[in-house]
């Protein structure tokens, strides 16, 4: 009872505890479910009455993000002059013209700082891990080849897709008021969106590399001279660009109206998009569509380079040589699954195992460990081969 907001007490002023059944909700869409729940709160105080509502609102998994529904459910309708939204009823036509909140770590109240650090010195040694594998290529002249150019440009994407999340993540941790502005929003999805495609490009194009160098060797320095390595990166960052700035700004066209909870720690497409007042089910198709086709387009180009390179290794006379060329991708291939596995997992699974809990936890893995362990997959595995 604590964590309840401070209710008023007066002979004139009635309370009302209203319980809610947790069966039928743990069913329904938590968003939809929530704002039907505070629209209600917010008339029942107009007839000046104190209203609680008790129970969870709705049942979205264990552990303790359990109550923060009925707790943020609670606030919303009793704290007053204190929130950056209105006390009126949210309805369709009360825009959000300034800010989100983003309350999606907000429920782990106590362990805010522990979180900060801990995500503090992963983000630090991903920058500094990506730095040096930069550093190190630039200057070693035995390292400029195809596979580390490619190498070069991936640090350089995993170092900008990281810092477009977790310096704000780092920064709400520490303040209570976790606000962004819808511009702010804009840029961090323009940023992440960007290099999360352009990424799902360039490992293509390593697979391509690695699968000319094990499966045609004998021309490999023709086929991947310096000027098709450099066409292919640009064309990974021309795709990402394009695809994505067209993608956010459609999605910034919209109307967002309502409640300006996000329930993310960052400005992900899913969660931006049920802030939208209007009939959002064609850009949901057409998210669905970009994704098949740009993200799992690449994807399904890496599965058949690897098919061609298994193939290859498999015919192989000797046991040496063929742990040596499946040494050669072995780093790209783990640094794929890392990638594509939570990133798959996150978009593509049905809505029915889905929790807001669970989305944070598989979204802070490829935001903020997988690109922590990729600089350390590819040293270890090149040290390896040496």
């Amino acid at each position: 009872m604590e964590r309840l907001p401070r209710l008023k007490t007066s002979d004139h002023y009635p309370f009302l505890l209203l319980h809610v059944g947790t069966n039928d909700t743990a069913k329904n869409d938590f968003e939809q479910i929530t704002a039907d729940y505070v629209a209600l709160g917010r008339r029942i105080k107009e007839f000046e009455a104190q209203v609680v509502f008790s129970s969870i609102l709705p049942v979205e998994g264990k552990g303790l993000g359990r109550d923060r529904p009925i707790v943020e459910v609670n606030v919303e309708v009793n704290i007053e002059g204190e929130m950056t939204y209105s006390e009126r009823e949210p309805d369709e036509n009360q825009t959000i013209s300034e800010v989100f909140i983003l309350v999606g770590l907000s429920y782990l109240t106590r362990l805010q700082i522990l979180l900060f650090l801990v995500f503090l010195v992963i983000y630090l040694v991903t920058l500094v891990g990506n730095l040096l594998i930069i550093l190190l290529i630039k200057l070693n002249p035995s390292l400029h080849t195809p596979m580390y150019f490619f190498l070069l440009n991936l640090s350089f994407l995993e170092i900008c897709y990281t810092s477009s999340v977790v310096p704000q993540l780092l920064a709400h941790l520490l303040v209570e008021q976790k606000t962004l502005s819808i511009a702010g929003c804009a840029a961090q999805m323009y940023i992440f969106t960007i290099m999360g495609l352009t990424e799902c490009c360039l490992l293509a194009a390593m697979a391509y590399d690695r699968y000319i160098a094990i499966c045609n060797p004998l021309h490999y320095r023709t086929i991947m001279s310096g000027q098709v390595c450099a066409q292919l990166v640009g064309a990974s960052w021309t795709i990402g660009i394009l695809v994505e700035v067209a993608q956010t700004t459609w999605i910034f066209s919209l109307p967002f109206c309502g409640s300006n909870r996000i329930h993310h720690f960052f400005c992900d497409i899913p969660p931006v998009i049920k802030r939208a007042c209007t009939d959002t089910s064609k850009n949901q198709i057409v998210v669905l569509a970009l994704s098949v086709l740009f993200i799992m387009s690449p994807f399904l180009l890496i599965i058949l380079s690897y098919i061609c390179i298994i193939s290859t290794i498999l015919k192989l006379p000797s046991v040496e040589g063929r742990r040596k060329a499946f040494s050669t991708c072995s780093s790209h291939l783990m640094v794929v699954t890392l990638f594509y596995g939570t990133a798959l997992f996150t978009y593509l699974r049905p809505k029915s195992i889905s929790t807001p809990e669970g989305d944070q936890l598989i979204s802070l893995m490829y935001t903020v460990v997988t690109p922590v362990l990729n600089p350390i997959i590819y040293t270890l595995r090149n040290k390896e081969r040496n």
